[in-house]
């Protein structure tokens, strides 16, 4: 009898026996598929099924990743607004963007840093393994920097050590190529070639001479008529020769107020931000509203042409109030250090249009998580086709700005519950500013690719614009 009864628990014990150990590969298995493959995609219903008892892993998300939120303009999210996350794995077929760059001669780029290579023909500074990498110049130059940060991240794309995200990887072979970029220091060319000579010519013009008379050869340019170039020009005075020449290229800017709207304009190029001067805040760090005494702030030159003739009619309304600091101030004498001390304890900073719509001023408060104060009624953002700046920022049309008493009643009637909360999302916004190497995922370098890559796109940069004036239209009202 109890003979009878273990040959019929025998074969039960085996079944079950080989069902746990097929469920112990399966979920091997797809551990596997998720590190190995990141791109692979396995329904939530299985994972959860797989999941549901490992205790370790929830199926159910308990934070969100700090990703940008993009438009999806398809039911199904095509695969190039999926977020890349840094990694060290990336090739021309995981990347959200193939860029091709040209090996122009060292004078458009490094060499303009003073750098040389150390074997004959060198074209491009060795990253693997450099424990010093050629320095931009300081001071003013730094904000108009833009070319340099993309052309490092560029060539960091082809090195597997470097972990950056992959949203641009340089190709070979432009056939290849998404987007073909030219790595042109201009705003470098210009701000120290301007006023050397060569031949009785500006260095900075006979450069940009020589870069026109390289693209118009290139069979690249002569198939798309350098429509899908990328030039960075980001000083307001830079390629001023030769932005007519190349104007169907995409230009990476930092505003259109010396431009013509047939040559740039924000449906085909991109308004990248300056490199912020002060430094960055921690968020841990950042002071709060009772611990910011001074109510407005502005420091810088007063006297400007154009649309900054505004600066000068605040300076007079503004600058006997005992909460507001409005001042002459320069870079130097410590002047950077002051500011970003002045700003990191202020409520409000003002970002006030000068001899051109945009300034640095503006990255400078984000860095300090001072909440901007935009008067500049031309000016372009950078990233606001995914960025809604009205949750941290104010918008104040000029012509009202300069109204007796409008924009302190404005700006003291938002009260410490309404200015937390744009202190809040600049805070988790402020790493899209952030310029570094390597880059990291969402942060200045990263947005710019990702902005090239959604030119084609749909976006809400329409409805985001019309989000600026809501707070300045509600007090008028």
């Amino acid at each position: 009898m109890y003979l009878s009864q273990e040959k019929s628990i025998m074969p039960s014990r085996l079944l079950a026996c080989l069902i746990a150990f097929a469920i112990f590969l399966l979920f091997s298995s797809s551990l596997s598929l998720i590190q190995f493959v990141p791109n692979s995609f396995i329904p939530m219903s299985v994972l959860h099924l797989i999941l549901v008892n490992n205790t370790s892993i929830s199926p159910t998300p308990t934070a969100k990743p700090n990703l940008v939120a993009l438009p999806t303009p398809n039911a199904k999210a095509p695969t190039s607004l999926i977020d890349k996350s840094t990694t060290k794995r990336c090739d021309k077929d995981r990347a959200l963007l193939r860029v091709y760059m040209y090996d122009l001669p060292p004078e458009f780029h490094f060499g303009l840093l003073g750098w040389k290579g150390v074997k004959a023909n060198q074209t491009w500074p060795s990253l693997p393994g450099a424990k010093r990498l050629p320095s931009y110049p300081g001071g003013l130059n730094l904000q108009h920097s833009v070319e340099y940060w993309l052309t490092l991240d560029l060539l960091a794309s082809n090195d597997g050590n470097v972990a950056r995200p992959c949203s641009a990887y340089r190709v070979k072979n432009s056939s290849d190529a998404d987007v073909i970029f030219v790595p042109f220091f201009s705003s470098l060319s210009y701000n120290r070639g301007s006023k050397q000579r060569r031949h009785g010519r500006q260095n900075d013009m006979v450069l940009q001479g020589k870069l026109v008379e390289f693209l118009q050869g290139r069979l690249e340019w002569k198939v798309s008529g350098g429509r899908d170039h990328l030039v960075v020009a980001h000083h307001p005075n830079s390629m001023l020769f030769a932005r007519k020449k190349l104007g169907t290229s995409m230009f990476v800017l930092s505003d259109f107020g010396r431009y013509d709207t047939k040559i740039a304009n924000i449906d085909k190029d991109v308004i990248a931000p300056y490199k912020h001067m002060v430094r960055t805040i921690p968020p841990a760090a950042s002071a709060s509203f009772d611990q910011r005494p001074t109510l407005v702030y502005f420091q810088g030159a007063i006297y400007r042409k154009d649309g900054g003739v505004i600066r000068r009619e605040l300076y007079y309304l503004l600058k006997d109030e005992s909460d507001v600091h409005f001042a002459f101030g320069s870079v130097g004498r410590n002047g950077v250090s002051n500011a970003g001390k002045g700003m990191a304890s202020s409520k409000f900073c003002l970002n006030i249009a000068g001899d051109t719509p945009s300034s640095n001023r503006l990255f400078d408060a984000i860095a300090s998580h001072c909440v901007p104060v935009i008067i500049s009624d031309e000016i372009e953002l950078p990233f606001e086709d995914v960025l809604d700046y009205s949750e941290f920022c104010v918008f104040v049309p000029a012509a009202d700005a300069v109204k007796k008493g409008f924009l302190l009643n404005l700006l003291r009637g938002i009260k410490e519950e309404e200015w937390t909360k744009m202190w809040g999302k600049l805070k988790e916004k402020s790493l899209h500013y952030e310029y570094q190497y390597p880059s990291q995922s969402n942060d200045a370098v990263d947005m710019i690719w990702k902005t090239v890559a959604r030119k084609k796109m749909p976006t809400r940069l329409k409805d985001h614009r019309r989000n600026r004036y809501s707070r300045s239209r509600l007090k008028d009202e």
